[in-house]
């Protein structure tokens, strides 16, 4: 096999087994064929793991790269290009990881329309791993377009009793803000063409070089942050969220938070710091402003929250805070923070959202005042809901504490955002995720195990067992080491 075509197959591997899926002659056939494809996927994805080098800059071109020449008529430097450096190589492992315990989890859940629901989840991750993979931005573009038609038949369809609009504000506030995005590429790769006397270019690389004017660079840094701050979602742009993840199944809400959000904070460190350095640290302190008014409301909103769903939604407003806070600090520990949080939220809070769809599977309601005492009937269950919480409040030892100390730290001592008692304030979402966190747990699995349906609740079977166990091991000492990118970013 030629090895840079590997990341390619990677990226359409899923795209060819949603055909399968789609033609299949029964649910059963297609769930099937989803969850070989995403397991050979993961598979494969293990080989641009292995072989990224870290040694390696990536300074000139992405490693495991495989380029296409221009499909533009001459004149026009647009081209097929995906590779792998430091920056996205965490995030396309988490995406590929994330594929067969997100069909494991829809095994029993989903029981209509079974062909086209897996084809749409394997169609959603090719569109995913292609917006982490790709290094041209019309590509990049395409990709991050495609995510919204899978995600929105997800909701649509197979969502709760208010799917329809939480999948249609979920469309509009995304499309609005990657629209914009569209007309800044344009406009990006015209203004490069004539800064250099070349020709219209959307390679990243090209980009790069390219010292835009400071006076354009306000406005074009603002077009691209507005479409990722959507998709972060970064307060008050948020509001689509809880939403979305309330109505979709448990599966689309895995994939959500786990990746799809992701797209937002990696749009931000890949496009607007590096192309845009002198805008980007003009702005610093209103994203630093914003993201810890997003830690500590999206922290205070979720605590008042009877419905455990809408709880975890909320936590993730308050967690990509954190994240967002990291990204424009502008020091080397808060940025390998927010990186390492990016991957951290989405495997502790897929996992929240997992075990709050597991409770739905077996009582059909989400609601924490109908549960309680649940650790003496499930006790495995109660297990990873209990480490699951305790990761995503950020216990010392496990993933969640990690990024955020980072952040925390390299945020306090930024000269760029120069204000400590901004980053004081952030430190209080710590605790308040201890307190929303715990008190779903509390109200959850303990306290008094007074209602019959809960008293001969079913414990977890080995499925279930099986598609927690990726979120909840400890990583080996080769996967836990950081990988520095080739390319610093800040």
């Amino acid at each position: 096999m030629n090895v840079p075509l590997l990341t390619s197959i990677v990226i359409f591997l899923p795209l060819g087994g949603a055909g399968l899926a789609a033609l299949a002659s029964r649910g059963r056939s297609a769930k099937w064929v989803a969850l070989l494809t995403t397991g050979a996927t993961f598979v494969l994805s293990l080989g641009l793991w292995l072989g990224y080098d870290p040694a390696t800059a990536t300074t000139q071109a992405p490693q495991l790269a495989d380029t296409w020449a221009s499909w533009f008529p001459p004149g026009y430097d647009v081209k097929y290009s995906v590779g792998i450096d430091g920056l996205n190589i965490l995030l396309v492992m988490l995406t590929t990881l994330l594929g067969p315990v997100v069909v494991l989890s829809s095994w029993h859940y989903i029981g209509e329309r079974r062909q086209a629901y897996y084809a749409l989840l394997l169609v959603l991750q090719t569109g995913v791993t292609g917006v982490f993979c790709a290094f041209d931005l019309l590509l990049f573009y395409f990709f991050f377009e495609l995510t919204l038609i899978p995600m929105y038949f997800i909701i649509g369809i197979w969502g709760g009793e208010e799917r329809i609009y939480a999948a249609v504000k979920f469309v509009i506030y995304t499309l609005v803000g990657s629209l914009l995005m569209l007309v800044a590429i344009l406009f990006l790769g015209y203004a490069a063409a004539e800064g250099t006397g070349a020709v219209f270019t959307t390679d990243w690389y090209e980009l790069l070089a390219f010292n835009m004017p400071a006076a354009q660079q306000l406005w074009l840094f603002a077009l691209f942050a507005l479409a990722f701050s959507i998709k972060v979602p970064l307060f008050p742009l948020h509001t689509w969220l809880p939403d979305a993840h309330v109505q979709a199944p448990t599966g689309g809400s895995v994939i959500l938070a786990g990746v799809l959000l992701k797209m937002g904070t990696y749009g931000l460190v890949r496009f607007c710091l590096p192309i845009f350095p002198a805008a980007a640290q003009q702005a610093a302190l209103v994203f630093g402003v914003l993201a810890v008014i997003g830690i500590i409301y999206g922290a205070l909103v979720a605590r008042a929250q009877s419905d455990a769903k809408k709880l975890v939604a909320y936590s993730s407003v308050s967690h990509l805070g954190f994240v967002v806070l990291g990204i424009f600090a502008f020091t080397t520990e808060a940025m390998q923070g927010a990186v390492i949080q990016m991957v951290n939220h989405g495997i502790s809070t897929g996992a929240l959202f997992l075990m709050v769809g597991m409770l739905y599977e077996r009582r059909h309601t989400r609601l924490m005042a109908d549960y309680g005492g649940l650790a003496a009937s499930v006790p495995v269950l109660t297990s990873f809901a209990v480490f699951s919480v305790l990761a995503s409040a950020g216990l010392p030892g496990l993933n969640g504490f990690v990024g955020e100390f980072m952040i925390l730290l390299g945020s306090f001592k930024s000269e760029v955002l120069g204000a400590p008692v901004l980053v004081a304030f952030a430190t209080l979402g710590v605790i308040l995720a201890a307190v929303y966190l715990l008190h779903m747990v509390y109200r959850t699995f303990f306290g008094a195990l007074d209602r019959q349906e809960n008293r001969t609740m079913r414990d977890m079977n080995v499925r279930e067992v099986a598609l927690m166990l990726p979120l909840s091991c400890r990583p080996s000492r080769r996967s836990a080491r950081p990988r520095p990118a080739g390319r610093r970013l800040t």
